[in-house]
């Protein structure tokens, strides 16, 4: 995602500098946070969902579009 053309992807990876400062982080925060422990969908799979022995559905925990609950604004 780092070539991503979308801007608003690039500024909340740090690609494009700013974000961080204004928070008063670093300007890849965010993209550390991916690396080191994965997004939101990752770490449900791999400790309750599919990946796990207790293999529990999303249900509310789905993403809006996929008739959860999890929504996220766009970032700016």
């Amino acid at each position: 995602m780092l070539k991503s053309g979308d801007e608003n992807i690039k500024r909340l990876l740090g690609v494009t500098p700013g974000l961080g400062k204004a928070l008063g982080v670093d300007d890849k925060w965010v993209y550390n946070i991916i690396k080191q422990v994965a997004n939101y969908g990752e770490v449900f799979d791999r400790n309750l969902g599919a990946g796990s022995p207790l293999k529990v559905s999303r249900g509310l925990n789905a993403l809006w579009k996929e008739a959860g609950m999890q929504y996220a604004p766009p970032f700016q």
